[in-house]
């Protein structure tokens, strides 16, 4: 026997590698030494900092892969990959400079996991970080057919006395909310469960989505912020906490970039909720509280300024295409989300 009757084509993975190369060497910035293929990948630090403080980030893309596996789509999950660890590692002021996948199928298919890193490629580029690396490990007997699973690694840089921690947020302040270009990456079993438990289709075309199918509608890939927030602070706007509205809604992450003695009061009727939201909602009789609990609810990131300095910002990020509306205020309190 060898490693094939196992399972495991170790010349397909070496194909796969070659295949990819040049979708990974297309991501390169001016600090990345070497190339691809080596058992570490190698960045050099930017100059021009004097206490550079370098920001971590790990993340996945759930269970939404199961709906790319089903509809046979692989081009976009790698965006929400990437997106997921950026915006994060974006919340405490920092650029992202490299990002690696990990990658794990039970029998590789290099036209899908192709796609698969193409989507990755496309996140990084879309967010200035290069693809650094990875790691593609093929698992014979422990998935399905078919099926694969994806984990991102993102490392970002700051200057120290910039970095944001809740420590510069005051009472008074504003939030203002970047609208998100769908579910995102969070929320999937749920929203699985209502496609199962009413037996739908993913090909169905609700009168909501303008004649998208719900795979289509549901697969949009995460709103990636980094460019035009990092553009933001170089424009010279004065932004003093960020939070990434991932798993457990605004309720959840809102709380998270504030300081002690904080809470925020939300005006939920400040924006518009898309309409994949409202679907969802009806469909699944999932009342609003569930709702924000779980979803984004149509704000994928959130901003908070100071509020001489609201219009400013939200003009700002509607310059570069992404709506934005004051959703409410920093008030004294206890880490709590006040109007929900």
């Amino acid at each position: 026997m060898d490693y094939r009757d196992a399972g495991v084509d170790v010349e397909a993975g070496r194909d796969f590698v070659g295949q990819i190369r040049n979708l990974v060497h297309s991501t390169f910035r001016k600090e990345v030494i070497g190339g691809l293929g080596g058992f570490g990948g190698c960045f050099e630090l930017p100059a021009g900092y004097k206490q550079p403080v370098l920001i971590s980030g790990t993340d996945g893309v759930g269970t939404k892969l199961k709906i790319a596996n089903t509809i046979n789509r692989h081009d976009t999950v790698g965006i929400d990959l990437v997106a997921m660890c950026v915006n994060d590692v974006l919340t405490s002021g920092a650029e992202p400079l490299f990002f690696l996948d990990y990658l794990a199928t039970g029998k590789l298919n290099q036209e899908q996991l192709t796609q698969v890193v193409a989507g990755i490629a496309s996140g990084c580029k879309q967010s200035g970080c290069a693809l650094l690396g990875g790691e593609t490990a093929e698992m014979p007997g422990f998935y399905q057919a078919g099926e694969y699973d994806l984990a991102g690694f993102c490392v970002g840089i700051v200057e120290k006395s910039q970095m944001l921690d809740g420590t510069k947020v005051k009472v008074g302040d504003v939030a203002i909310g970047l609208a998100s270009s769908g579910v995102h990456s969070n929320g999937f079993s749920l929203v699985r469960k209502i496609i199962s438990d009413k037996k739908l289709s993913w090909d169905e075309t609700p009168s909501l989505f303008d004649g998208k199918s719900l795979g289509e509608t549901l697969l949009t890939p995460t709103q990636l912020y980094v460019k035009p927030v990092l553009a933001a602070q170089k424009k010279g706007l004065e932004i003093h906490a960020m939070a990434h509205i991932t798993g457990g809604g605004l309720p959840e992450n809102l709380p998270r970039c504030l300081g002690e003695g904080q809470s925020f009061k939300i005006e939920t009727g400040s924006w518009i909720v898309p309409p994949i939201f409202e679907w969802l909602a009806q469909t699944g009789s999932v009342n609003t509280q569930a709702m924000y609990n779980t979803f984004n609810m149509g704000i994928g990131f959130v901003v908070i300024v100071p509020a001489n300095q609201a219009q400013q910002t939200i003009s700002f990020f509607e310059s570069h295409n992404i709506a934005a509306c004051n959703i409410g205020e920093v008030v004294s309190g206890n880490k709590e989300l006040i109007g929900l």
